[in-house]
Formats: structure tokens, sequence, C-alpha cells
């Protein structure tokens, strides 16, 4: 009885987790090149410590994962924007170190640098900060991120990917930081660079709203499990401590 308890206890926790994300993406749901967070949760098994040796299991916390599905792209017009088509990501250089982003949203500073919108260097392939000409006219951006002005060919925008599977954590601007060294993405046909383009959220209103009230259905059931598993328990131990 005591490890029904113990299981209905996990259960509420991993619901506490998965309403924690929930809760996150819904706030992020018009931020510019966020995506989503999900939660993958896994079924542990292990042994009482009673003489039958019974086998009880319990949920896990869940292990948290990004969406990797692309946002829908914004035109806006504005030369300084830009949104990734593709597994790809942008690089920032912020006082935590490398940082991965999807926000294409960049302005020029007066030195000509090539910033984000929180004023971190963006970086081009090798790792540099990139630096434009101030009077060199509006940049033009192929889809290979190469940046032009005045025809001739000054910088380029780094694409990089990384394995997100082997961990990371959330930064400002959409930004993540991975356990894994960003990677420089080369030649490949698949990933390209929408100059006048922004990445909505990947988040899914409709879905995370379903999610919820689904999430708050079962952690009212396992409450009322618990409860009545408290009340069981407490009559049989009134049962048979002889007080009925």
């Amino acid at each position: 009885m005591q490890s029904g308890l113990y299981v209905s206890l996990s259960s509420q926790m991993a619901l506490e987790k998965r309403l924690n994300t929930i809760a996150d993406n819904m706030a992020n749901v018009n931020t510019t090149g966020f995506r989503a967070t999900e939660v993958k949760f896994d079924e542990m098994v292990a042994n009482t410590k009673n003489k039958l040796n019974t086998k009880v299991a319990f949920v896990s916390q869940g292990n948290d994962y990004l969406n990797e599905q692309n946002g829908e792209l914004q035109h806006t017009g504005n030369m300084l924007d830009f949104a990734i088509k593709g597994d790809a990501w942008f690089s920032l250089d912020t006082p935590a170190g490398r940082v991965l982003t999807r926000d294409g949203r960049f302005t020029l500073k007066d030195t000509g640098e090539l910033v984000s919108i929180r004023g971190y260097p963006v970086l081009d392939a090798g790792g540099a900060p990139i630096q434009l000409n101030t009077k060199g006219g509006e940049p033009a951006v192929g889809t290979d991120g190469i940046i032009y002005q005045g025809g001739r060919q000054v910088a380029s925008l780094g694409l990089f990917e990384a394995d997100i599977g082997k961990g990371y954590l959330r930064y400002e601007n959409s930004g993540i930081m991975t356990t894994e060294q960003p990677r420089a993405v080369v030649d490949r046909f698949n990933v390209g660079v929408e100059q006048g383009y922004l990445e909505n959220s990947n988040v899914n209103a409709m879905r995370e709203i379903t999610q919820l009230i689904e999430v708050n259905r079962a952690f009212e059931s396992v409450s009322s499990l618990m409860r009545d598993s408290e009340d069981s328990f407490k009559e049989a131990v009134q049962t048979l401590g002889g007080s009925r």
C-alpha cells in the first residue's frame, strides 16, 4: 500500500515538471526563434525491501529536450532580420560564452559590428565577430549566408550545429548553451538563410493548452488516488490495531 503512495508521489513530481515546461512554452509563444521544451518520461522499476522482492514501477521526473520543428517564417522586410531554413543556429559571443540562437533580429553598431538585439556580437563561421562597413550601403545576404556590400563580399553569417541531446542550458535571446562544442555547417544544401524574415516561436499554443488541461486532470486523479490510499491505510491500521 505504501508502494502505491510512492508511485503516486513520483507521478505528481513528473506532472509538476511537465506543468513547468508548459508554462515556460506558453510564456514564449510569441518569442522570436524560440523552440519549445518537451519532456520525455521513462519508466523505472525498483525492488521494494520486502521478502517478496516485489517489483514496483515508478515514473521518472523526465528529461528535457527541444522540439526541433522549425517555426513559421514571418516577412519583415528589414535588411538586418534573418531566419534560418533547416536545422542550424546563429552563434553569439556573450559574457557566458558561445550561445546558439535562431533569433535573427540583428542590428549594426556605430562601429560596424553586427550584434543581436541584446547587443551580443554575431559570429562568422570561424567564430569571429562580423564587421561591416557603416558607409558601404545596405548589406545583401545570400541563402548561403555570404554578406555583400556594394556588390562585394565583406563577411558571412556563421551557421552552426550541435548535438543538443547531449545537454543544453537556456540563455536569453532565445539562446541555448550546448555541452557539445558547436560545429560550423558547411556544404549543406538543406540549410540556408532568408534575409528580411524572422522565425516565429514553434510553440503550438492550442496543443500546449490541451496538454495543460490533461496534466491538471491527471494531477487531480493522482491526488484523489493518494487520498483514497491513505484512507485505506489508516483503516487497515485501525482494524489490525484492534481499535474497531
